[in-house]
């Protein structure tokens, strides 16, 4: 996969339905990756394109979520891409590595969300933003987790329970999805 293929990704979610908040969001992602070569390296210091895995279950009622070390909050797992332009793959990379899980199955190749978010100064590196790319993963709710040094714990959480760990509008779009796919 090469950027361009990522931003015809990134097309192809923007002809579907959206809320007003996803839709502004996006159409920030093709400027920027157009304008910034290096928009899949952490380096990158206005932002960068980072990949997340929304993990459900096969019953879509339950999703995986992380109490994230850095920033203490509850999120799905995903994280920087490293340069790696095929998303998808980043993502299941990201979901691996933060969960040990290894029955991950994308339930399509296509976007599920997106989310573009400030991530604040810490120590050295910069505030700066995160163009997150996020996509549907299944996975065996019964496969045993593996914390990773990322987390201070991870929890399959029912999707009417999301908001009591986080309230974000970014969870609760994630969770309203889900349902309307179930």
């Amino acid at each position: 996969m090469t950027l361009d293929d990522t931003l015809a990704l990134l097309r192809r979610h923007a002809a579907r339905p959206l809320d007003a908040a996803e839709a502004a969001m996006l159409a920030e992602y093709a400027p920027f990756i157009t304008t910034h070569a290096d928009c899949l390296l952490r380096t990158c210091v206005p932002g960068h394109l980072t990949a997340s895995a929304w993990i459900v279950d096969c019953t879509r009622r339950w999703t995986l979520l992380t109490h994230h070390h850095k920033l203490d909050r509850w999120l799905q797992l995903g994280g920087h891409v490293d340069g790696e332009p095929d998303l998808l793959a980043a993502a299941l990379r990201e979901g691996r590595e933060e969960s040990g899980l290894r029955s991950l199955a994308p339930v399509s190749p296509e976007i599920f969300d997106v989310d573009r978010h400030v991530i604040p100064a810490r120590g050295a590196e910069p505030e700066h933003w995160h163009y997150d790319v996020r996509f549907l993963i299944e996975a065996d709710r019964e496969e045993p987790l593996q914390i990773s040094d990322e987390s201070k714990d991870l929890a399959w959480v029912e999707l009417d329970l999301v908001a009591e760990l986080n309230p974000s509008e970014s969870l609760a779009r994630m969770v309203r999805k889900t349902e309307r796919r179930s």
